[in-house]
């Protein structure tokens, strides 16, 4: 059972919502917002199925892991380390962490400039201040608290949907984009379509929501791994489907409004190039008005607020269960010096780029393949591993769930190589 439950039916909900609703909004990270901008100011409304066509493949394979990390009471790290070859184990979350620290750099740095638009100051100052912020509050607040700031930092993404009440939207045209699919062959089309899917299903919101609900475990009354308490599963499996479809659900329902905003002013007025989520805000306001710039700079910096402790996180989370160290945010810093110090090296490294001489933008671009390549065999070691009686007891996964994890490692193996060719 979980911990007591609210009086309320807003209470009853919110408590129903943690480690999915937090993953989803993560993925909404200020370079996930450059490329859904660079989307709707490139193409218009026409590649606004896309998020609507990857959400059950999101949901899957983030149900997957989250239902891993319960049912075993282990991270995805631990769950490979027991069932894998070590050599490709390390392979895989050595390409993780670099990929996460290229992201992290790309946030920070974006985050930096948002802080910049706004209020002004040098733009070193607030990525160096960004990152000590986002690494001590991570290191030095217990759990619970920690856990109810990002949930309460998801709603900085409604920055995004208030921006559709800024400017003029013709609804025909957006439900045209939503619900017919097209695709444009040209290579700047495929390339942008395939970047969506490696933003939208990325492997570091795998060992994100896994290690959450080990989290969340340690907090109830019984702490023990799901497979070995099978008369809680009904609830705690319901609320995991109902937490995940809701935060990815809300994620890639921002990513729309993200796509759409973009798409009524920017691409209408010419615009067709965003390099960065920085770029969409500031070419926002000779277009939209200042009012429209503003909000669009404050959902970056507050989505990246969110982001970068996840990207860390998750980087410090795959390499520790990996390795066998004592992980969790609900230890002490003293009881886990290691898992903690990979979470200040990954934001202090991800700040370093930004002083570097790397394009940001072309190092983004490998990140982005480097997730694709990365998230086809994790995929399918976690519908393997999920399938097996021997870890999960008598709760393996069902049926859809393995057909849509099937398919979701299909679909991303096909976006990985589009983009690595392109």
């Amino acid at each position: 059972m979980r911990n007591h439950r609210p009086p309320h039916l807003l209470g009853r909900l919110i408590h129903r919502l943690g480690p999915g609703l937090i993953t989803g909004a993560a993925d909404d990270d200020p370079s996930g917002i450059a490329t859904y901008a660079q989307a709707g100011a490139a193409f218009g409304y026409a590649l606004g199925w896309s998020v609507v066509l990857t959400l059950p493949f999101m949901v899957a394979v983030q149900e997957i892991s989250a239902r891993i990390g319960r049912v075993t009471g282990a991270g995805l790290g631990a769950a490979f380390r027991r069932h894998t070859p070590r050599p490709l184990l390390f392979v895989l979350v050595g390409l993780l962490v670099l990929a996460n620290l290229v992201n992290l750099g790309a946030d920070i740095g974006a985050m930096a400039d948002a802080a910049n638009l706004v209020l002004g100051g040098p733009r070193e100052l607030w990525a160096l201040a960004t990152a000590l912020f986002c690494a001590a509050t991570e290191i030095w607040i217990s759990y619970r608290r920690y856990a109810l700031l990002l949930k309460w930092l998801t709603l900085a993404l409604l920055a995004y949907v208030a921006l559709l009440f800024v400017i003029h939207v013709p609804i025909g045209a957006v439900l045209a984009g939503t619900l017919i699919p097209r695709v444009d062959l040209t290579r700047a089309a495929l390339t942008t379509l395939l970047a969506l899917l490696g933003t939208t299903i990325s492997p570091y919101l795998f060992f994100w929501q896994a290690a959450e609900e080990v989290e969340e475990a340690a907090l109830a009354p019984d702490p023990r791994p799901l497979r070995e308490h099978a008369e809680d599963a009904e609830s705690e499996i319901g609320r995991i489907g109902f937490d995940t479809w809701a935060g990815m659900g809300y994620s890639n329902f921002v990513s729309l409004c993200i796509i759409v905003g973009t798409a009524a002013t920017l691409h209408v007025h010419g615009v067709s190039t965003i390099n960065t989520a920085a770029d969409a805000a500031q070419a926002l306001v000779p277009i939209a008005g200042p009012l429209a710039g503003l909000v669009f700079a404050l959902g970056i910096f507050g989505t990246g607020l969110l982001a970068v402790p996840v990207l860390a996180g998750s980087a410090a989370y795959a390499l520790g269960e990996a390795s066998g160290w004592r992980v969790g945010l609900g230890r002490r810093a003293l009881e886990a010096r290691a898992f903690y110090g990979a979470i200040a090296g990954a934001t202090l490294l991800g700040t370093l780029i930004i002083f570097s001489p790397l394009d940001p933008m072309r190092a983004l671009f490998w990140a982005a393949v480097i997730n694709g390549l990365v998230a086809v065999p994790m995929i399918i070691a976690m519908v393997i591993l999920g399938s097996r009686s021997d870890v999960m007891g008598t709760l393996t996964l069902p049926a859809w769930l393995r057909i849509f994890g099937w398919g979701t490692a299909a679909l991303m193996g096909f976006a990985s190589a589009g983009m690595f060719f392109s």
